[in-house]
């Protein structure tokens, strides 16, 4: 049984930091990309970041330069580390794993494309 179970999250005020962390366990996370999608109130599952199996990141426009991906333990473990949180960064943050082929991510704009999801965590940021 495939679980990704998050961690981390909580109510920061604007300017601030958090470190999520994902727990993954029933699948090899070694052969496979890890990423953080979140979706706020009223809006779509949005991509955030990836890392593929030898540790190459990707990010979305929209947190680029502000939150840093990374994985540890063989890549049973996950983290979003973020950083310079506005207002807009307010949603619930889910943990995805899944494969594109070829060794390459699922698309971070298409979130059907990723096979397995946590159950999220939620991060508030206040001004």
């Amino acid at each position: 049984q495939v679980q990704l179970v998050e961690s981390g999250g909580g109510s920061v005020q604007s300017g601030g930091s958090l470190r999520l962390s994902c727990v993954v366990s029933g699948i090899t996370s070694s052969s496979v990309c890890m990423g953080w999608f979140r979706q706020g109130p009223g809006n779509a599952r949005e991509g955030g970041a990836a890392i593929d199996s030898d540790g190459s990141p990707s990010y979305a426009d929209s947190v680029k330069g502000r939150f840093t991906i990374s994985q540890a333990n063989a890549g049973n473990t996950a983290f979003l580390q973020m950083s310079g949180l506005t207002r807009d960064d307010t949603a619930r943050y889910y943990c995805t794993g899944g494969s594109g082929g070829g060794g390459y991510c699922p698309s971070l704009e298409k979130p059907i494309d990723w096979a397995y999801w946590g159950q999220g965590t939620q991060v508030t940021v206040s001004s």
